[in-house]
């Protein structure tokens, strides 16, 4: 198998609105793979084609190296929609269990895999307990427990951690994990850069529809940081004040200066000019006697990459909604 996923060309109106448009990308078998963007790019509808809940108007999917969405692929597919649906009147093994029977697992097996998956996401003392006696982040481990409890091939997962507390989303995090250690696929979606910082092996930037970009994180990590940013930190001020009537006033070297990002403990973050390394800047300052307590090349947060690559008002809208789900 050759991809987990493949998406191309995949275009969806609703009425006059486009909600993705034109919008292609593979996953590799075994990774975890993040869909992100801020609401309303088109991260959930993007999902629901890939798990054929809606049909693109345009493009093809295939899944795990070549199924068509849906029927002939359902059985392999676990899927974790954004808006959850779980019977609040069922006991909690019985409702993943059920769930486990409805992909044609035998009831002994179902039942035996549900208190495992109870046990697995610290809910065992919860299993005779109706679904509507669980706060809304215990029952969103339900949810995920049904999604898993056949063993998919490809786990999806829309926003999977909207409204958990940490340590929550860290259990739910290191299961995610646990699953590519399987030889799983996890393809999910979300708007908390954190979160996918911490998990993703490769990703998909969305905005209004449209693919920004996408990659493996490592790599486009390193391609941010050779970008020329360098985070400097003076011994003093008189350090500073030489520096900057000095190596940072060349043109030859600097493109210009900013205050560092919010918490770090530089003075200032250096933009070097077109053809400038690190070491030009460094050599500069060590001539002109400028002491430093800290030199070092900036590697942007992928939140950093995402307001780069997205714009500052779709940015702020992504960290105003993680709040609110904080």
């Amino acid at each position: 198998m050759d991809y987990a996923v493949r998406v191309t060309g995949i275009t969806k109106r609703f009425g006059n609105h486009k909600a993705v448009a034109d919008l292609s990308f593979e996953v590799p078998p075994g990774v975890i793979y993040g869909v992100l963007g801020p609401n309303g790019a088109g991260k959930s509808t993007t999902l629901r084609m890939v798990n054929d809940i809606i049909a693109p108007d345009e493009g093809e999917i295939r899944l795990l190296g070549g199924l068509h969405a849906g029927r002939e692929a359902a059985a392999h597919v676990g899927f974790l929609p954004e808006e959850r649906g779980l019977y609040p009147k069922m006991r909690v093994a019985e409702m993943i269990a059920f769930m486990g029977e409805l992909r044609g697992m035998p009831a002994r097996d179902a039942a035996r895999a549900a208190a495992g998956w109870l046990e697995r996401l610290g809910l065992g003392e919860w299993t005779r307990n109706k679904v509507q006696d669980l706060s809304k982040g215990m029952q969103q481990k339900v949810q995920f427990a049904a999604t898993m409890i056949h063993e998919p091939e490809l786990v999806i997962l829309d926003e999977p951690w909207s409204g958990l507390d940490p340590i929550n989303a860290d259990v739910l995090r290191e299961v995610v994990r646990d699953q590519t250690r399987s030889g799983r696929t996890v393809l999910f979606s979300t708007h908390l850069m954190e979160q996918a910082e911490q998990i993703c092996d490769q990703i998909c930037i969305i905005a209004r529809g449209k693919k920004v970009l996408d990659g493996k994180l490592a790599d486009i990590k390193r391609a941010a940081a050779e970008e020329g940013l360098v985070a400097l930190g003076f011994v003093d001020d008189a350090a500073r004040a030489r520096a900057e009537a000095g190596p940072l006033a060349d043109a030859a070297i600097v493109a210009g200066t900013r205050p560092p990002r919010p918490g770090d403990t530089a003075d200032l973050e250096v933009e070097l000019a077109g053809g400038a390394d690190p070491g030009r800047l460094l050599a500069a300052l060590v001539e002109a006697g400028v002491a430093v307590r800290r030199f070092e090349r900036v590697t942007p947060t992928l939140h950093q990459i995402f307001v780069d690559r997205v714009g500052v008002e779709n940015a702020t809208m992504a960290a105003r909604d993680a709040g609110e789900a904080a």
